[in-house]
Formats: C-alpha cells, structure tokens, sequence
C-alpha cells in the first residue's frame, strides 16, 4: 500500500497548482499526484485563448467588480456569487505569481503583459502566451512540482475511490504500463480529474476527458443517501463552443474572435447581429454557438462545395492581415491548416459548435471541501477546476474564466488541504477486499465473451447524446435519448476485448472509460430533462424561457443502479440581483 499525506487525482491546472500550494504551506507534507498520461499531456495544456484578470493592463476602467458583474450575468444567474467575487478579486495576483513562476505570457511594446477582449466580457481583460496559453502555464507549474519534492505516479488509472462512512480515504489504481494494483491511503485525497467532452461524438476535448473522477464520485456511497451516490451538481449545463473546426471538432479559441475575426453565413453575412448586435462575435459562447445553429436550420449554412443550406459557417480571418494572426494566434492557423488544408490567411474556416466544457460537476464549497448532499460535506475528500462545481460558471461559462478557476481555486483548495490535514491521521483501509474487487473488476473484462467492439458501442452512445442532448432541446427528443440510453448500457456486458493481457492495455483502459461515459451521459440527460426551462447553454425550445420562480436553484443529481434521482439546492445571490440578458 502506497501512503501518503495528499493525494491529487489528475495532473492538469489545477492539481498541479494545489500540489504545489500544499508545499509551500508546509513543505514537510507528503504530495502525491497521479495522472493516466504524463501530467504535461493532461488536456489544459490545450487551452489557447488566456486567462482573465482586471490587470488594467490595457483598460484602466477595468476591475473586480465588473469582471464579477460579467461572470454572474454570463452565468444566466446560476453562479454562487461568494465563489465569482473570491475568483475575481483574486484574479491579479494569481497572474503575477504565474509570471514569477516562469510563465511566458505575451507582452505590450512597454512590457507589460498584454490583453485582449473575449466573449461576454465589458473590458479587455484577457492575458495570454499567444494561443498556447494553457502550454505556458502547465509546463512551468510542472516543473515547480519537481522543484518543490511532489511525488509524481504518471500513466497510472484510477478506478475507484476509497469512501467509508463519509469520509474519503484513499483510492485504488492501476498501472497501465505493467498491469499492477495498488491501493493508496492518504489523510486528504483530491480530485482535478478535468471534463467529460467524449460524452458527444464531436468535442474540442482530447481522448483522455472521460469523465472518470465525476464516474468515481457518482459511484460512491455517501453515508447520510443510503443506496445513493454522492451527488454531480448542474450536470445539465454542458457547454458547446461555437468555433469547433469542420469535421474534425478541435477547438479555434476564442481568441481569434477577440483579435477580430468574423462569423459569416453562406450569404456572406456578419450574423451575430441579429443576435447580439452589441456585442456580435464576442457574445457568451451559449448565445453564439445557437446563433449559429439557427442560421444551419435557416438555410444559411455552408456546404463543402461552398453551396449555402449546408451544415457550417465561416470564420473569417482573412481581413485580419498575415502578421496579425501568426503572431497572435498561430496555433489556431496551425491547427486549420493540418486538419483541413485551410490557410486562413487568405481562406475562412468551416466551424460549428463543438462539445467543450462542463460547467458543472462535484458539489464543493469555496475551500473545494465536497458536499455529502445539500447541507453537509464530506470528511477528507475535495476537489478543484473542471470536475468540480464550486460554482463559479452557472449555467455558461466566459471565456478565459476556466484557466483563472483552475489557478485561483488550485491554491485555495491547496492551503485548505495544507490545514486540514495538519492533525490527522492516515486512515485504516482494508487493502485486500479493494484488491480483490478491482482484480475482479479487470479479469472479468477480459475473459468476457461478447461480440460488440468497445469502439462501436462507444460511437453509438456519443451520437445518442450529440442527438438527444445538443445545442437545442426539448422534452420529447431528451426522453428518446434516455431510453436509448438505457438500451446502451444494457450492452456493455456484450463488450469483448481482443487484448487479454494487462500490459499497455488500451482495450483495458477504454472499457473502463466507457462505463464512465455512460454514467456521466445519463446523469447530464437526466438532469437536463427535469429543468424545464432555458438557462445558459440549457436551452429548451419546449420551455424557452428563463424561470426563476422555480429554477434559480443548483440542481443535484443522485446515481444509482435504479436511476438518478434529482433534488435541488440553493444559488448564492449576495451582490447582483437576477436580470434579463441581453448582450
């Protein structure tokens, strides 16, 4: 049995910046973090577009408080107002501690870090290393866990958490490289296990964001909901970003919206302003991405041959001038030029919407401490960035804010931890019964005998919730999707894996993904089915308007083998009372 004092599930942002925190609070400590690809592969070294922060670099009539008016109002009025006034507050120092750390971001001609404009923000407050902004931060904050002694398990899976009772105490784990089980104990055990893109059949998310830590916590028994999980918090709220690059899905940041560039239909037309005349291509990514399904349903989408009543749009940089976009977002050039053979210097992309970001997750507090249910939390079990929901997001979330989340509550959930495990004890864990239900877990996969590739399954259950539960929803389509859902996972024990042994097995690896696709998939139906309203990136044409009556309210949603219950929880309304949105 492996032990330590901190264990941290996943080696993106924000595990890596809690890691580190935890050391430089108390360097005696004992942090381990593991990660199922090497940590500087874990998918924000993707993100692209910056991260947002009131510097004044650019702006000086920029600060906390608009930056926390833009989030709430970009939230549709579901973000905890406590959590977005600490994000935002906190904002300017997390930047200029990256920097001393070694982070590389762009600069004005006076050497000042730059910053741009991006979607549903008032002011130009966006920070960015060109658009490689997550590669800058990951990579430094890499290197300072090496620096600071953080223990470091790559290419290991975790598949299951440790929870006796309400309290969280360890997890067990397996070695893809040799195929071993451990168990690991530890006195706080922390998930940053990132997002579920590869719910849906197109994402901007790589192969690795499965849902796995949100999987985990749905599976787990809380004390206080017997024959329940710990519950997933506004699992409904799945964001789709506009510019996913056609067919493929990747991601063309926000950025090269914010550096200029437009959004035209098949007419040649600036369409966003029928839809946000103010704000136009910089509108929130909900009202964007259905903008531009509404002109594919109108008859203004484009066609590979260029003809119109096709299935994209253009996203056109061509006015922008060469210099401009390589030195500004050359990756994105890159990226367009690889895939589909597009230079956009002189040609626009094809983009529509892509699966991107979950704006909900694991329930936690402000010091990433996760709930038990509405009113209590857990003991020794926390959580930070994608896969948690503290929240700070709502029902959309900005552009930009996802990176500033990630660093600003890895630290936070960092010194929380640093405290919390100050006077506790490592915990009692009967290492064999784990052992031997994971051991089971695995031999069965392999010797079951079945005739449905894991891949084909897969494919289906992706296009079941890219058809069931995309931009646009209603009632009718979303109950379809769950029986079809129900049918899918009926056939996972039909599944068969060529691969018997348990050395670099990705077979191995890939079943044990699906049944958390799966859960996660049903947990955001079930969730978006029982909100009757529109909010943010949940827009039902059966209900298209917002009710605040009935849900200005955290939805929580319960697995268990017979279905997902879903309960409610209070918003935290303490600075900008709920409006209209309109941008």
């Amino acid at each position: 049995m492996f032990k330590h004092d901190v264990f941290i599930v996943g080696g993106g942002l924000a595990g890596c910046r809690a890691a580190l925190e935890i050391k430089k609070q108390n360097p005696a400590l004992d942090v381990a973090l593991v990660a199922k690809t090497h940590p500087i592969r874990s998918h924000s070294v993707a993100a692209q577009g910056g991260i947002a922060a009131s510097l004044k670099n650019v702006d000086p009539d920029d600060g906390w408080k608009a930056h926390a008016f833009d989030t709430v109002k970009g939230s549709d009025y579901l973000a905890d107002q406590d959590a977005v006034e600490y994000l935002t507050k906190e904002a300017p120092e997390v930047i200029i501690e990256l920097e001393h750390l070694g982070v590389l971001f762009s600069r004005l001609e006076d050497g000042r870090i730059a910053q741009r404009a991006f979607g549903g923000h008032s002011h130009k407050r966006t920070c960015y290393a060109a658009d490689k902004t997550g590669h800058a931060i990951l990579h430094e904050l890499v290197n300072n866990l090496r620096r600071f002694g953080v223990t470091i398990y790559e290419e290991w899976y975790v598949m299951e958490l440790i929870f006796e009772g309400k309290e969280a105490k360890g997890v067990v784990m397996f070695n893809i490289g040799d195929g071993r089980l451990e168990i690991v104990s530890a006195k706080a055990i922390m998930f940053a296990t990132g997002g579920y893109g590869r719910v849906f059949n197109t994402t901007s998310n790589d192969y690795a964001s499965t849902g796995d830590g949100l999987a985990m916590s749905a599976l787990t028994k809380g004390a206080a909901t017997p024959n329940a999980s710990l519950p997933l918090e506004d699992m409904e709220f799945v964001q789709f970003h506009p510019t996913g690059l056609y067919p493929v899905g990747v991601l063309i940041s926000e950025a090269v919206r914010g550096e200029g560039a437009y959004l035209r239909n098949s007419e040649g037309e600036r369409f966003m302003a029928r839809y946000a005349p103010n704000q136009m291509e910089l509108a929130p990514r909900d009202i964007t991405s259905r903008a531009i399904v509404m002109e594919i349903r109108a008859g203004r989408g484009i066609n590979p041959d260029g003809s119109s009543g096709g299935i994209y749009v253009h996203l056109d940089l061509t006015h922008m001038g060469k210099e401009k976009i390589m030195s500004r977002v050359p990756f994105c050039w890159e990226e367009a030029h690889r895939l589909v053979g597009v230079d956009a210097v002189t040609q626009p992309m094809p983009v529509r919407p892509t699966a991107h970001y979950c704006m909900g997750g694991i329930p936690v507090n402000t010091d990433g401490r996760v709930r038990l249910n509405g009113e209590e939390l857990t003991e020794g079990f926390f959580a930070a960035g994608e896969c948690a929901c503290v929240s700070v997001h709502g029902a959309n979330r900005l552009g930009s804010n996802s990176l500033l989340e990630c660093v600003v509550y890895g630290r936070r959930v960092g010194r929380a931890i640093a405290s919390y495990v100050s006077n506790r004890n490592l915990p009692d864990i009967d290492e064999k019964k784990y052992l031997a239900k994971a051991e089971k877990r695995i031999k069965d996969l392999l010797n079951q005998k079945g005739n449905i590739r894991i891949n084909s399954l897969r494919q289906e259950f992706q296009d079941c919730m890219t058809e069931h539960c995309g931009v646009f929803r209603t009632e009718e389509v979303m109950g379809e999707g769950l029986s079809r859902i129900q049918n899918l996972k009926a056939k996972y024990s039909q599944i068969y894996l060529d691969d018997k042994s348990r050395y670099w097995n990705q077979e191995l690896i890939e079943a044990l993904e699906l049944q958390n696709i799966m859960i996660v998939g049903e947990i955001i139906l079930t969730s978006a089915f029982h909100r009757q309203e529109s909010r943010g990136a949940h827009s039902r044409e059966d209900f298209p308007g917002r009710n605040d009556q009935q849900y200005l309210q955290h939805t929580l949603a319960y697995y268990s083998s017979r279905g997902v219950k879903i309960d409610y929880m209070p918003v935290v309304i303490n600075m900008f009372e709920p409006k209209e949105r309109k941008y």
